[in-house]
């Protein structure tokens, strides 16, 4: 017989905090051990020795049954709810078998942080009754497994901004995750975010998130275990966050869809527990993760018919086209790069593939394609990094550091220059919102001059990062900064073994020289590679309705 143990595969171990801390740290992974049944764990000889690429076990490793593997690999969300509505499947078998293989993913990427199985079921029986009963479903997402990262408030379960010390118990669910309960939503685990929610990486307390199709590889941040685990198909459908990058970046490093919205699109109200001092200046925003253009929509769909801005008056009533939303002749921006770094020989192939396959002669009635340079990137950049520290990182320096949990490597990077100028006065601040609000006025000028609808450009400066190298985020974070909504969309390119720079490279910075020396450093094969396309500001249903033409042009799923 098969020897079986539980374990998580982590080849590169997260920094060790005071001994105080290792012993609660030790308790808190305990806990997550035993909500996980016995029957789930995989052979000990595939986490002792595991593969690069671990995509591919939750198929092989036989503890999914025949139906557990079509339910969790034949279908994208919008088609299981249907299978589920048609009485395919009940709900009871669609959550078995995601909690399944949430849990085969977990020992191999490190995605999750709570596990709840048995509350799941219940949930999902309570819905089948109700489908046996009233010939109906509850709504749109019926039965639907609906996986949550960790800081976001689901009534039972434990929420944290990140560090040890912020953990709570919650008792009631926050606005969206109450929207999608109404919507019929089967909820069944949390997942893993860094330290301080604030890495393009996800390391934290609970371990290091890997990528699945190379675990040398980051599955990024800060929404990474949901990436992780949709990517291994152990979740059909996520909730991510993005302020930075944070549903896009991770999206982009395991090959799904992501989707940035405009600020105040879609409901964040109880996300955390406490305001983020970033969002004076640079507003977070929240949206989908998943495996197809459908799934987007029914996500965003499903939210604002609810109509949320009833409860919460911050959010824009704005009516939802989405993928139906008329387009004429779609005017398309391809950015090669953003003037501050050249991005990596994948990502570049990429460009060249989207830009090759859009100006095909057939499309020209269709599609008017031109190349497009970004407005300033290095300039957003240097105002990111101040604008997301007004506190000069105080206030996660003392929560990190109060339980005696060690400050990780990312976590001093991404304050490193906002530090030394300390705690900011309300002056001061209102000092950078003027200079953040003239940037977006230049860029919407420049944007206006090079006269595009929606431009696509890399998701990232590279594919999915060796760990502790994702430094760079200028690809996600100036859209954050101006505002505008984005999408990752995943493209037939992997990265490949040997691949190299362009032997008439010139590097356009000193930090463009520094990522060619992290590809040089790491072996990226096997990492897929997503693109991103972004809209003007509050040009959401156009970003959708530019998505749907280009949907067959590009065989987008």
């Amino acid at each position: 017989m098969v020897a079986r143990q539980f374990g998580v595969v982590q080849p590169k171990a997260v920094p060790k905090g005071t001994p105080e801390f290792e012993e609660k740290r030790s308790a808190l992974l305990r806990t997550l051990e035993e909500s996980f049944p016995t029957e789930y764990y995989l052979p000990a000889e595939i986490i002792s020795n595991p593969p690069k690429d671990v995509s591919k076990i939750p198929s092989t490793c036989g503890i999914l049954t025949p139906e557990e593997l079509e339910i969790t690999e034949g279908y994208d969300a919008v088609g299981l709810a249907e299978a589920i509505a048609a009485r395919k499947y009940t709900a009871v078998a669609v959550a078995k078998a995601f909690c399944k293989r949430a849990v085969i993913a977990h020992q191999l990427t490190c995605c999750l942080t709570q596990f709840f199985q048995d509350k799941a079921l219940e949930q999902a029986a309570q819905l089948d009754e109700y489908l046996e009963k009233n010939g109906k479903t509850v709504g749109p997402l019926h039965g639907l497994p609906i996986s949550v990262k960790e800081h976001m408030v689901l009534a039972g379960t434990y929420s944290s901004q990140g560090e040890f010390s912020t953990i709570v118990k919650n008792d009631k669910d926050s606005q969206m995750i109450s929207i999608f309960r109404k919507a019929g939503a089967v909820f069944y685990c949390k997942t893993n975010q860094p330290q301080t929610i604030m890495h393009l990486e996800t390391d934290s307390h609970w371990g290091r998130t890997l990528n699945p199709f190379n675990i040398d590889l980051s599955a990024g941040g800060s929404t990474g275990g949901e990436a992780a685990l949709i990517a291994m198909r152990g979740s059909v459908l996520g909730i991510g966050t993005d302020i930075g990058g944070s549903v896009r970046g991770p999206s982009a490093f395991c090959g799904i869809y992501g989707f940035k919205p405009t600020s105040y699109t879609l409901p964040m109200k109880d996300f955390l527990q406490s305001p983020f001092p970033a969002e004076l200046n640079i507003l977070c925003s929240t949206g989908p993760m998943c495996r197809t253009m459908k799934d987007m929509e029914l996500f965003v769909k499903t939210i604002l018919d609810a109509k949320p801005y009833l409860e919460d008056p911050r959010l824009i009533p704005i009516p939802w086209t989405g993928l139906k939303t008329p387009v004429e002749k779609l005017k398309i921006g391809i950015i090669a790069n953003d003037g501050f770094i050249d991005p990596q020989p994948p990502v570049k192939r990429a460009i060249a593939w989207a830009k090759k396959t859009l100006s095909d002669p057939k499309y020209a009635d269709i599609l008017e394609v031109k190349d497009f340079t970004p407005y300033a990137a290095a300039d957003a950049w240097k105002k990111i990094r101040r604008m997301y520290w007004p506190d000069g990182g105080s206030g996660p320096i003392e929560a990190i550091t109060s339980s005696g949990e060690p400050i990780h490597p990312l976590s001093e990077w991404i304050w490193k220059d906002a530090k030394p100028h300390g705690m900011q006065n309300a002056t001061a601040v209102a000092y950078m919102r003027q200079e953040r609000d003239n940037f977006r006025m230049a860029f919407a000028e420049n944007w206006n001059t090079q006269d595009v609808d929606v431009v696509i450009g890399p998701a990232f400066v590279g594919p999915a990062c060796a760990h502790d190298t994702a430094f760079y985020w200028t690809y996600t974070s100036l859209y954050n900064f101006v505002d505008y909504p984005g999408v990752v969309f995943p493209t037939p390119v992997t990265a490949e073994a040997g691949e190299k720079y362009a032997d008439d490279y010139k590097p356009l910075s000193d930090e463009c020289k520094h990522v060619k020396q992290l590809w040089e450093d790491s072996n990226f094969e096997g990492a897929p590679i997503d693109l991103q396309i972004n809209a003007r500001k509050y040009h959401d249903n156009q970003l959708f309705g530019a998505l749907a033409k280009l949907k067959d042009i590009l065989s987008l799923p």
